[in-house]
Formats: C-alpha cells, structure tokens, sequence
C-alpha cells in the first residue's frame, strides 16, 4: 500500500514544488522507490519540471491533466476524465528515476477551485467534492510505494482532495517569518478537517529551505522552529543556491542527480531528506 504525503505552505516561493520533485527523484534513483507526483497547483510547475513545457502543452490540449477530473464534478453529465491516458510514466530527466510516474495539472484549475463548492453530490451523498482525487486514484495506489502530492498554497477544495488521500503532510518552509506565519493555521486545520473525516492526517515534520548561513533571521527562526517541535523539523536543512533554482528546467537528456541538483553538498542534501523521511514512515530503504 503506497504512503501518500502532501506537501503544504500557505507562502508561494518557499521551494514546495522544488522540494516535491526533488524528493521524488531521489527516492526513485537512489532508493529504488517506485513514485506517483500527484500535481494538485494549477500553477503546473512540478508538471513542467518533470515533463518540459512542450509535451505538457500537448496533453494539456487533450485534457489529460487533473483539472478535467474536477470539471467532471460541476457537470455529471460529461465523464471525460481518463486516468491510464492522464497518467505519465518515468517522467523525470534523472539517470535512474525512471520510476517517478505523474498525474499532472493544468492552469485551468485556477478557474474550476472556485467551483467545486457548489458542485452537486452523487447519489446518497456518496461524492462530495473532496472525494473527487480519493475515487480517481483508487485503481492505482497499490502500484506505488510512496505518492506525494504538490498542493496549491491555500486550504481549499483542491487541496483537501489531496490531504484527503494522505496519512501525513510535509511543510517546506524558508526560516522567515513571512513564510512560517501560517504554520499553526495549517495544523490546526487539517487537525480538524482530519477529525472531520474520521481518518489520521499527520504532520510529518517541517523542512527548511532556502537557508542563508549569514542570515540572522534565517538562524532564529530555525532555531525557534526546532525549538517549539510542533511540528517536528527535519534535521536536513536545504541551503539556498543557484543551481536548485536552476533545476527547474526540464533536460531532454537524463542527467545525474548531481549534475541536475548540484554538486558539493547540494544533492546530498536530498539523499539525506529522502533517507529521513523513509525513517519517519518506517519505510525499508
């Protein structure tokens, strides 16, 4: 049974969807790990990273991204959701990440969020806008060992789809206090809407990015964050650099890890996240 973990902040630009990837390709290539991306942020960018721009406008053409599976809701009478064509396997540019496999999203899924509230239930209630990802993705859990889900930087429909599926969250933060200010709105949060829905949803820990050494703030807030432990904070701490910014770019020809992460401490840095976060589920590496 895969282990499904969403991946959350309410702040844009704190490396969400970088991290995303990041720990998908270095759980496929390093530790053999069979991946699902499930890209949930109608701003497509774990999508691009992982497919390149060209072939994600192609499928995006077709309606072969997520956003179809959520207008289906608003219209019960159009079905046109196919999950075996939406699915996009070995997907990464990464030497030996080639079971990294994507269910990708789409702009228009700016428009349809605003939507969902009022889309109708199935019959008896038995649909309700949240369970839209849980019923999609059923099929093809099992094939997986680990899915992790790109959310959009909000709490609303869409993203509890995603947090619906999982047994954990992971917050990826920069250590400023811009980014951490919505850290306890979020447990608070999904500990109730986890209540609500009579399933466990835990907070697997925070991982801090974008880390200035020189920067007095980034130390302190660091520091308070381990302090307070609520969430818990990984001990990987991810530094800022050039070069992870750089990584974004899709490649036509697979690259190693290092050479698409960086070199020196960079992509170790996500070897050894990677290796933390299968110590917390009590993954076999």
């Amino acid at each position: 049974m895969a282990r499904v973990i969403s991946l959350i902040n309410l702040k844009g630009g704190v490396a969400k969807t970088t991290t995303t990837v990041a720990l998908a390709e270095t759980l496929a290539s390093q530790f053999g790990k069979r991946v699902l991306v499930i890209d949930l942020d109608p701003q497509t960018n774990a999508t691009t990273i992982l497919l390149g721009e060209k072939k994600w406008k192609k499928i995006n053409e077709k309606g072969w991204t997520l956003a179809t599976l959520f207008k289906d809701a608003l219209d019960p009478d159009n079905k046109s959701f196919d999950l075996k064509k939406s699915l996009q396997k070995g997907v990464s540019d990464v030497q030996g990440a080639t079971t990294v496999d994507l269910l990708p999203s789409s702009l228009d899924l700016i428009d349809v969020q605003d939507k969902l509230a009022s889309a109708p239930t199935g019959q008896f209630y038995s649909v309700t806008p949240i369970d839209l990802l849980r019923l999609a993705v059923k099929p093809i859990l099992d094939d997986y060992d680990i899915v992790l889900i790109d959310c959009p930087p909000n709490l609303g429909i869409i993203t509890l789809n995603g947090l619906r599926i999982s047994e954990g969250y992971i917050i990826p933060t920069v250590p400023d206090v811009l980014s951490t200010y919505g850290i306890p709105q979020i447990v608070t949060r999904v500990g109730n809407f986890s209540k609500e829905v009579g399933e466990d949803i835990e907070p697997i820990g925070i991982v801090i990015t974008k880390y200035q050494e020189a920067s007095t703030i980034h130390v302190n807030v660091s520091r308070d964050l381990r302090r307070r432990g609520d969430p818990p904070v990984f001990e990987t701490v991810v530094r800022q650099a050039n070069q992870i910014a750089a990584s974004a770019e899709f490649q036509t020809e697979r690259r190693t890890i290092k050479q698409k992460y960086g070199y020196g401490d960079l992509a170790t840095r996500y070897i050894d996240l990677a290796r933390e976060l299968i110590d917390r589920l009590d993954m076999e590496q």
